[in-house]
């Protein structure tokens, strides 16, 4: 799984920080944070561009529009499979 230079896929620590808390309501604006469970974040530039949140039992993807389709999505799926 090949993934961008700049792009690091890491597990985050809960409950998130203020301002990554923010980054994630951005990207999957319908999960309450309150009730994460595990996420998988991928970072680039010091900011969130992809996140994978496992929360109530089911998962929710969300993936900056210009990230799309450069592998951040399964390279999410599998952080958190192996962390899990």
């Amino acid at each position: 799984m090949t993934l961008p230079a700049r792009v690091r896929i890491s597990r985050l620590p809960l409950p998130p920080a203020h301002g990554v808390a923010l980054q994630l309501t951005r990207l999957c604006p319908e999960v309450p944070l309150a009730d994460l469970q595990a996420a998988a974040v991928a970072l680039a530039g010091g900011r969130v561009v992809g996140a994978l949140l496992r929360h109530a039992g089911q998962l929710t993807l969300g993936v900056d529009p210009g990230w799309r389709g450069k592998g951040l999505e399964a390279a999410l799926q599998h952080h958190l499979e192996q962390e899990a």
